[in-house]
């Protein structure tokens, strides 16, 4: 969004050309594809595996960035790897509840992955309809920066007296709101029957609770979905992509999970950081709607942003790996709980 004069609603611009999101959701449909194939044999991952993923999936949106700098400007390319950066950061906030989640129903190891798969999968549709919000609230509000804006801040807020409260959270699957909508719906079996989301009991069909955790993940999607987008759209304002650095920072999530599930319980200063970054960021979106007001108002180039984001991070993973340097990996397995 940096450096860009303001643009009144209905002036939203993109690169994205028909021709150009049909090959990018092409693509992502085919990644999509391409893991649950891997996936349609339930395995526990190796670490080998998992790594060999990881790097793919980093590769590929790096490169994408690349071409995207090559193709349109240092501009757009600035901000697809800014906004790529914040995305992947705030993915790994979603890994802490999957892993919540995951504890919580006990899910065997050899289904974890294909739980992850399907809230990736959630989660993209839903990042979509909230991108295409997004750009019509663009579109037609004069103050919807500002809104954007104030949705950050206040979610920053929220983190940090979560991450302030020092306590730690544990999840009841008997009190979550998905879990008793389901149940309210049809009965529910106590063991797991593979991926299978019903079985037959008694002459009626009831759910497993593998279908349960799925729903819970889809659940939490929604939640995640309201602090991305905007988050990214402070970033950018072209929708296109908005959409390739939620995907691409998406489809990488079920292989990292397996990566850093050790790691995840040691990066305790996480979500300090994120408050910071999702702060800065609401703070850059009023900013930017101020601009529009009064062209007095300054900006906050993107890649300013770029290097704010950079360094928050860097600080806290550091501090983080210090205060935790005597724990053992996995001590902790527990996360802020923002689903309820």
């Amino acid at each position: 969004m940096t450096e860009l004069s303001y643009l009144s609603a209905g002036e939203l611009s993109s690169v994205g050309t028909p021709t150009l999101w049909a090959v990018t959701i092409a693509g992502v449909l085919a990644l999509l594809v391409l893991d649950f194939l891997v996936t349609r044999k339930p395995h526990e991952v190796s670490i080998r595996e998992a790594l060999g993923w990881s790097a793919f999936y980093i590769a590929l949106p790096l490169a994408f960035g690349a071409w995207i700098w090559s193709r349109f400007g240092s501009q757009q390319g600035v901000e697809y790897l800014t906004g790529y950066l914040v995305e992947k950061s705030l993915s790994v906030d979603n890994l802490f509840v999957f892993m919540l989640l995951l504890a919580a129903f006990a899910v065997p190891a050899v289904l974890a992955q294909r739980v992850l798969l399907y809230g990736i999968a959630g989660a993209l549709v839903l990042r979509a309809i909230f991108i295409a919000l997004g750009a019509a609230a663009l579109q037609t509000l004069d103050f919807a920066f500002l809104l954007f804006g104030l949705i950050l801040v206040a979610t920053a807020v929220k983190l940090l007296r979560d991450a302030l409260s020092g306590h730690e959270q544990e999840v009841d699957i008997n009190k979550m709101r998905s879990v008793r909508l389901l149940r309210k719906f049809m009965p529910v079996v106590e063991e797991y029957h593979g991926t299978r989301m019903t079985i037959r009991q008694q002459g009626r069909r009831a759910l497993t609770p593998f279908a349960l955790v799925v729903f819970a993940v889809l659940a939490t999607d929604i939640v995640f979905a309201v602090d991305s987008v905007p988050a990214v759209y402070g970033i950018t304002e072209d929708p296109y992509l908005v959409f390739a650095t939620n995907a691409f920072a998406l489809l990488g999530l079920r292989a990292l999970y397996f990566v850093l599930h050790a790691a995840l319980s040691r990066l305790v200063h996480l979500s300090y950081g994120l408050a910071i970054i999702l702060a800065f960021i609401g703070v850059k979106l009023g900013l930017h709607w101020a601009h529009g007001i009064w062209s007095g108002v300054p900006e906050i180039p993107t890649l300013a942003s770029l290097g704010v984001i950079i360094g928050v991070l860097v600080v806290v993973t550091l501090t983080s790996l210090r205060a935790t340097r005597d724990r053992e990996p996995g001590d902790r397995e527990v996360v802020a709980d923002r689903q309820h």
